[in-house]
């Protein structure tokens, strides 16, 4: 599979972002950025997992992203060209996948796609689209409680595509799944980042190794130690690593080889120093 790529604009910017809740410093100056990636003949949107250990503060980073709270100093911008975001831009699937559960399939998409304004005349005829998309027409009319845990994370995220411009964060999107729906799950995530070359999925998780495998770029949030080994407050994004450069993103069967495992083992590392 060819790696021919070129990286364009930035499409998503944090600079300098801190936060400090009850007097505890969360985030500290945190910088990041993602550029849209072009690659020749095809449709190539950006997978970033999003990495680290429990109460490093990947929540609220996440919440910051998703403009759902606003940082104490900093900003994020997003979109090209960059603009400060905003509630609403950025589509957020929770584990729970939270849907109407009186309105069914068709109905909650119908819900997002006049929260995004699309004309009432094209919001069936978009929405049916998505369905098929997702393998989801044949449930268009069942409710919520009717579907398996597998369908409602993509009701979910075809929800959040409908209402959202090209963003959209995931929290653990493979927590309590099998081996086989974790392969359903990385496949249909590709498959959403190739409809067009601006989406932008960053993936919230513990699972280093299915992270690493859709990915073409990790952030790894940890906080700084200073010479006498006693924590810094605030966590960063401490170590990013471009998968494109490492020959690991976009290859089939990048699980079974040996400089994978070597990336998920030298992840895996850090977080004994986080």
């Amino acid at each position: 599979m060819s790696t021919v790529h070129e990286f364009k604009n930035t499409i998503l910017k944090v600079e300098n972002v801190s936060l400090n809740l009850g007097g505890n410093q969360i985030l500290r100056d945190v910088n990041v950025d993602i550029r849209d990636i072009v690659r020749p003949g095809m449709s190539q949107g950006q997978i970033v997992g999003f990495l680290g250990p429990s109460g490093i503060g990947k929540t609220k980073f996440f919440e910051i992203l998703a403009g759902l709270i606003k940082p104490d100093s900093g900003q994020v911008l997003l979109g090209d060209p960059l603009t400060p975001v905003q509630v609403g831009r950025v589509g957020v699937v929770q584990q729970s996948y939270p849907l109407f559960g009186h309105r069914t399939v068709l109905g909650n998409l119908m819900v997002a796609a006049a929260r995004k304004g699309i004309p009432a005349a094209e919001r069936k005829a978009k929405c049916e689209e998505m369905l098929a998309h997702f393998g989801l027409e044949g449930h268009a009319h069942r409710f919520p409680a009717e579907l398996s845990g597998g369908q409602k994370q993509r009701v979910a995220i075809a929800q959040q595509l409908l209402c959202s411009d090209h963003f959209l964060l995931l929290d653990e999107p493979f927590s309590g799944l099998d081996i086989i729906m974790i392969e359903k799950v990385c496949e249909l995530l590709r498959s959403i980042a190739a409809l067009h070359e601006h989406n932008t999925i960053i993936v919230v998780s513990h699972d280093i190794e299915s992270s690493a495998s859709i990915a073409d770029t990790l952030w790894v949030m940890g906080r700084d130690r200073d010479d006498q080994g006693n924590i810094i407050p605030g966590s960063r994004i401490k170590h990013t690593y471009n998968l494109i450069e490492r020959g690991l993103a976009w290859q089939e069967n990048v699980m079974s080889r040996r400089d994978f495992h070597d990336l998920v083992d030298e992840v895996r590392g850090l977080f004994k120093t986080l």
